[in-house]
């Protein structure tokens, strides 16, 4: 299955999951409104941020969906890899295995 499929399937999921709990996913959605619009790092930092975080907590549809964001936001392959191999350092094997799909991600979403 290609990332954007993954993509595809993670967002219909959501969308699901949002239709049976509404109020709880539209408080979800506010919180990341509001901890994307303050503060002193700047949107794509907070992506690597949350990038970081996904690979540490091996979400394989959060890595996609905050590569994307990354990709839509002009982070470079230079960039992404710096943070994968921050993540590497801090997370040993686990997380060069899913640093590898992070940047397999972002490859095929910038190609």
């Amino acid at each position: 299955m290609s990332w954007t499929d993954k993509l595809s399937a993670t967002r219909a999921g959501l969308r699901n999951l949002n239709g049976a709990i509404p109020d709880t996913a539209k408080a979800f959605g506010s919180l990341g409104k509001s901890v994307k619009q303050g503060g002193t790092l700047d949107y794509k930092t907070q992506e690597f941020v949350a990038l970081g975080i996904s690979i540490a907590d091996r979400c394989e549809p959060c890595i996609s969906l905050h590569v994307e964001a990354l990709a839509k936001a002009g982070a470079t392959r230079e960039e992404i890899a710096d943070v994968l191999g921050m993540c590497i350092q801090m997370g040993g094997g686990p997380s060069m295995m899913y640093a590898a799909k992070a940047l397999e991600c972002f490859d095929e979403l910038t190609a």
